[in-house]
């Protein structure tokens, strides 16, 4: 697989990495097996991924304790890269970023993982109670201890939803509250890698955020690079979803906004039949051609898909395959 060097400090990764939240959280829970994400893991770092992205809230905590089973035999294969500053309550979740929570976090997740360094530690959301600066400070003292190589900062909004305005044409852009905090932590201490949304059907990261990153040579992760699944074309209008899965709650996931954005999926589909590709994996390639810093993180469960996800590394979009998925038809359906 291709290697990729993000961030100020030069993070080496394979250029696709591995997302693990779907493994414990979120998504189809009758299908959260540990034997059977186990298994993707190991597929996917033999085929060349190193990434792997968790957080302490997957679970929360079950993740990470499920990759430190690996992480303990393969370590010096593995990139970690996880999160804190959320905490799951009853109903909701809490942004933390007191400096002593981020800290005892800090600990907690190298116990869990089961090595005594993260590679990437980010914060997975300001707390809007604490100056950013604070919760940044916190995390740049854990470099300093040895516990953490780099940091990172994940978007505080969502694509879809700011996506809105942008159709619109007004002045609200994109991302633009991410920026703010990131030019206010960068004063702190370096960003290495910033974690968002970005898809064929999710692109508004391209309007400031990516710019930004590329600018400051900060990594880009790409969270949700096959739109939970749908860029896939594995999922069929109305087929309903598990109660707690997140896309039985999703605008985009009924029965008629699958249906009304299946035109996206049949382009990507068009585009993989002629280089006998999956539609996931042209859907990786384009956001792999987004920039050398760019790294999609799809996540997955199974073992099958991780190694078919690996292998989009190997694709090459030509100009008259860009040009046709630049033309397909936006995604319809908001977030919120």
């Amino acid at each position: 697989m291709e290697r990729r060097t993000i961030g100020a400090a030069a993070l080496d990764v394979g250029a696709i990495g591995l997302g693990c939240a779907p493994m414990s959280w979120a998504y189809t829970a009758s299908e959260q097996r540990g034997d059977r994400s186990l298994r993707a893991v190991h597929a996917a770092l033999d085929a060349g991924t190193s990434l792997l992205d968790t957080a302490d809230m997957y679970g929360p905590f079950t993740n990470e304790l499920l990759l430190g089973r690996v992480v303990g035999e393969r370590r010096s294969e593995i990139f970690v890269s996880t999160k804190c500053g959320l905490l799951v309550g009853d109903r909701h979740l809490v942004a933390n970023g007191s400096p002593r929570y981020v800290k005892r976090a800090c600990d907690a997740s190298l116990r869990r993982l089961r090595t005594d360094v993260i590679d990437l530690y980010q914060l997975h959301r300001a707390d809007p109670e604490i100056p950013v600066e604070e919760t940044w400070g916190a995390m740049a003292e854990l470099v300093g201890a040895g516990k953490v190589r780099a940091l990172g900062l994940c978007a505080v909004e969502a694509g879809p939803t700011a996506s809105r305005a942008f159709r619109r044409g007004a002045r609200a852009r994109p991302y633009e509250a991410t920026v703010r905090q990131l030019e206010r932590v960068q004063q702190v201490f370096p960003v290495s890698a910033v974690e968002a949304e970005l898809s064929l059907w999710s692109p508004e990261a391209l309007e400031r955020l990516l710019p930004w990153c590329e600018a400051r040579g900060v990594g880009f992760l790409a969270a949700m690079p096959l739109g939970s699944g749908f860029l896939t074309g594995t999922l069929t209008p109305g087929q309903g979803f598990e109660p707690d899965d997140v896309r039985a709650r999703h605008p985009r996931f009924t029965a008629e906004m699958m249906a009304a954005n299946q035109p996206l999926v049949a382009g990507i589909r068009r585009v993989a039949e002629r280089h006998g590709a999956t539609p996931a994996q042209v859907a990786l390639a384009w956001v792999l051609g987004r920039g050398p810093h760019v790294v999609p993180v799809p996540g997955t469960k199974r073992a099958e898909w991780a190694v078919e996800n690996a292998g989009a590394s190997g694709l090459a979009l030509t100009a008259a395959d860009l040009a046709e998925l630049a033309g397909l038809p936006a995604a319809r359906g908001s977030w919120d």
